[in-house]
């Protein structure tokens, strides 16, 4: 009976192990989210409590009182989906929440939506103290990446 236990608890381990190891290689396949900024934005760094801020609409101005723009993707995307649970720590719905409480309270706006990664560039390289966020980045000067610190 003894040696059934010990069987039993080495084989245990031995699927706990080939799980972490699956799980964690699964988790380095998802490509990495970028947080690009216009080159007018001054800041090389963020903190994950700054950017859940920006991105829930609750801080509307850098350091330097320069105004930010959002810019975000649909719920559906990919990224977005993957910007809102790695980078945020939510879900695209809570954020939804968020925003329509801001707009239907009158005290707020919702980000500006946008169609796709590469309209999310042309817009933030355009729009000073703007931000989004992409997967896909091709050697794009006219916008900057930002670092997000963790917490």
């Amino acid at each position: 009976m003894n040696q059934i236990r010990q069987h039993f608890r080495s084989m245990l381990f031995v699927s706990l192990g080939c799980f972490l190891s699956v799980a964690s290689s699964a988790d380095s396949q998802i490509p990495a989210i970028r947080v690009v900024v216009n080159p007018s934005v001054e800041s090389k760094n963020i903190s994950v409590e700054q950017i859940r801020r920006i991105f829930s609409m609750r801080q509307t101005a850098w350091s330097n009182d320069q105004a930010i723009t959002v810019y975000v993707l649909s719920n559906q995307h990919q990224t977005h989906k993957t910007f809102s649970t790695k980078v945020l720590g939510m879900f695209p719905y809570q954020l939804d929440r968020i925003w329509n409480k801001l707009v239907y309270s009158g005290l707020g706006e919702e980000p500006i939506k946008v169609q796709s990664e590469l309209e999310m560039l042309e817009r933030v390289s355009q729009k000073p103290g703007a931000i989004g966020y992409v997967m896909q980045l091709a050697n794009d000067d006219n916008v900057n990446i930002i670092k997000v610190l963790g917490e």
